[in-house]
């Protein structure tokens, strides 16, 4: 198990890493204010697991394949680059059609979901701070290390989420505002459009 002091020392510095604002945050708070709160809490838990396959890739040696090769580094990078942009230029496309843009606006938080997974999934920056955060914390003399991985990591998924929950509904409060102001309710769709493009762009131009 890990020992207690690591592990509030652990809890403090990821509760400090996730109330920075990041990328999760931005995604977040697109999805609040286009398609509503809870479309909004599913992006953060989408985000979450995410963060928990990342950990299930530390502890089975993936993250350290992506480390190790710089080919494998630069295919799931531009995997996590293309698929932001595909769904930024979607968002933006449909913005040119009012019926489409009902159903952006209404986009089901399953859907939402999936998207956050895979988005945070191929983001090979967060396998290689897992990769490199988690272990400074496990210790081989206090048990399975695996184990000591996966609790450290629900951990780092678990204050993430409760932190997304917080900005999706400080978001939601702003939404309804936003959705009576004309010029943003005629280019929602651009607008998360540029979020997920942007966020495209942060991945492609990382750096092992």
């Amino acid at each position: 198990m890990v020992i207690p002091t690591d592990l509030l020392t652990y809890c403090a510095i990821v509760a400090g890493f996730v109330c920075i604002p990041g990328p999760a945050t931005l995604m977040t708070i697109a999805r609040t204010t286009t398609s509503g709160t809870r479309v909004g809490i599913a992006t953060g838990a989408g985000i979450s697991a995410g963060d928990v396959v990342h950990t299930l890739f530390a502890i089975v040696g993936i993250s350290a394949l992506i480390a190790a090769s710089a080919s494998l580094f630069t295919v799931v990078k531009i995997a996590g680059s293309a698929y932001l942009f595909w769904l930024g230029i979607n968002a933006i496309r449909n913005n040119e059609t009012p019926s489409v843009v009902g159903a952006v606006r209404n986009s089901s938080a399953g859907g939402a979901f999936s998207q956050a997974v895979l988005a945070e999934v191929l983001n090979p920056k967060t396998a290689l701070f897992f990769l490199a955060f988690l272990p400074q914390f496990v210790h081989p003399e206090n048990g399975n290390v695996q184990i000591q991985l996966m609790i450290l990591g629900t951990i780092y998924s678990g204050l993430g989420f409760i932190c997304t929950i917080f900005v999706a509904l400080g978001s939601g409060k702003i939404s309804s505002f936003l959705k009576e102001n004309n010029f943003f309710k005629n280019n929602m769709g651009k607008f998360i459009g540029c979020i997920y493009c942007g966020l495209g762009l942060r991945i492609a131009f990382q750096e092992r």
